[in-house]
């Protein structure tokens, strides 16, 4: 006698999750590119040559499309606010309104909505004018420059460095935190310069880990690799894989999301696999990390460089997401960002970080409360190995979970964090390890009797 099986009950939860397939805008929407094949867009020359970098170019893109106000207020934000300058790869450009709107009238609205134009388009309109930059912000606000030990090296955890090998990228977005020394100068900030000749530079780096066999841990950033010709980025490598004491290597590339045609190329696929190949043998973890922080940006393009890479031999690839009001401070656009990666694209979420302290950039950070709720949020949906962590990039500490936080008066926004180790700017203090230090969330997230705390406070 057969047993019919019980009626499972209808559960309804927080978030749905249903695999998307992922989507490559038609880029001959806009007026601009119409008449361009599918050879030139795959091309990685063809890309970079049509950057579009001023408000100029951007119209011959979008044409008429677009009102006039939206350019008007994107000149606005250009001369008064804009720490970086505009520098926009088509392929990042054409997941900007993935869809015509009904009504060419709607364009602009659209426009103004989009997450993706939202932290790489900033306009005028989008600037907080109570509070637009916080009384601590500061232009290198992790103090990376701060903890240099030669030219382009922060070594700032007991193991681990950051190598900035050159300070341009292929795109620039807008919440940059190397704002100070990444990209132009523009009418707002006047860039910091790398003083010394690139190969000098290198070797300054190389020396440095020779010396200091603790350090097991590089990120090769900048800037972005994918900016330094390959040969020049293929020989620093080696001779990083030569260093015993090298045991991770991880290579940061917004350009996999932003230009994926970069890492395309046959000859760089080529130079990846022999670097990868060094990797394995030497028993060293090489991976590629990432930076996207919507599913929209996530294009079969995106999926495919990024399998390329890891058949070339790669670890892993990652994505190190920075947490943005207006584009994924929601429980239900990070999961789907998540699932898109991780599905379509086999790169693993890794991080969210809490968006840093930098001037002009209070329209996009969120408190240290909402991002501990986020983090509630997202957990029990995503694999284990593949659940982000939220966190706070803390002046002078460095990463830290958003539950790590020592004290939090949430009435002023100011929380304290603690650390377990030296930093190079601290080497010598014998109470370090025993100091906690703060950091502050968005005056107009607080309520009323803490905004007018803050109104009460000197400047600094």
């Amino acid at each position: 006698m057969s047993v019919a099986p019980l009626a499972q009950p209808h559960v309804v939860q927080p978030y749905r999750y249903v695999r998307r397939d992922l989507v490559e805008p038609d880029w001959r929407r806009f007026p601009g590119w119409r008449s361009v094949g599918i050879d030139e867009w795959r091309s990685a020359q063809w890309q970079r040559a049509h950057c579009v970098k001023s408000v100029a170019q951007l119209k011959q893109v979008w044409g008429d499309l677009v009102d006039e106000t939206f350019y008007d207020d994107l000149r606005r934000d250009q001369r008064e606010h804009a720490t970086m300058s505009m520098l926009l790869p088509p392929q990042m450009l054409n997941t900007m309104v993935p869809e015509s709107p009904l009504h060419d009238s709607s364009w602009t609205e659209a426009l103004l909505a989009d997450p993706i134009r939202h932290y790489m388009l900033p306009v005028h309109s989008d600037r907080r004018t109570d509070w637009p930059s916080h009384p601590y912000a500061t232009r290198d606000s992790l103090h990376e420059h701060d903890m240099w030990v030669a030219e382009g090296l922060t070594h700032r955890y007991p193991t681990k460095v950051l190598a900035e090998l050159l300070s341009t990228c292929p795109q620039y977005c807008g919440h940059c935190t190397r704002m100070d020394l990444v990209g132009n100068s523009t009418d707002t900030v006047q860039k910091l310069r790398l003083a010394g000749r690139p190969d000098d530079r290198l070797d300054g780096i190389l020396d440095y880990l020779r010396r200091t066999p603790e350090v097991r841990d590089v990120v090769v950033s900048g800037g972005d690799v994918a900016n330094l010709p390959w040969p020049r980025l293929e020989r620093f490598l080696t001779d990083l894989l030569a260093l015993d004491s090298i045991r991770d290597i991880r290579l940061a590339t917004k350009a996999l999301i932003g230009l994926p045609q970069h890492w395309l190329q046959p000859e760089v696929v080529a130079g990846v696999h022999r670097v990868a190949g060094l990797a394995r043998t030497g028993g060293v973890a090489l991976a590629i990390h990432t930076h996207t922080n919507h599913l929209h940006s996530v294009t079969p393009l995106v999926a495919e460089a990024s399998r390329a890479l890891l058949e070339a031999g790669v670890r892993d690839v990652r994505n190190q997401g920075v947490l943005l009001a207006g584009v994924n401070a929601d429980s239900h656009d990070l999961l789907d960002l998540c699932f898109g990666l991780l599905d379509g694209a086999g790169i693993t979420p890794y991080y969210f970080y809490m968006c840093d302290m930098i001037p002009n950039a209070e329209h996009w950070r969120i408190s240290v409360a909402h991002a501990q709720q986020l983090q509630h949020e997202i957990m029990g949906y995503l694999p284990g190995f593949a659940t982000p962590r939220i966190v706070c990039d803390v002046p002078f500490v460095g990463k830290r979970w958003v539950h790590q936080v020592t004290d939090y008066d949430r009435r002023r926004g100011i929380s304290q964090w603690a650390k377990y180790y030296r930093t190079t700017v601290d080497a010598t203090d014998v109470a370090a390890l025993n100091r906690t230090h703060p950091y502050y969330d968005p005056i107009h997230t607080l309520d009323a009797e803490g905004r007018e705390w803050w109104h009460r406070q000197p400047r600094p």
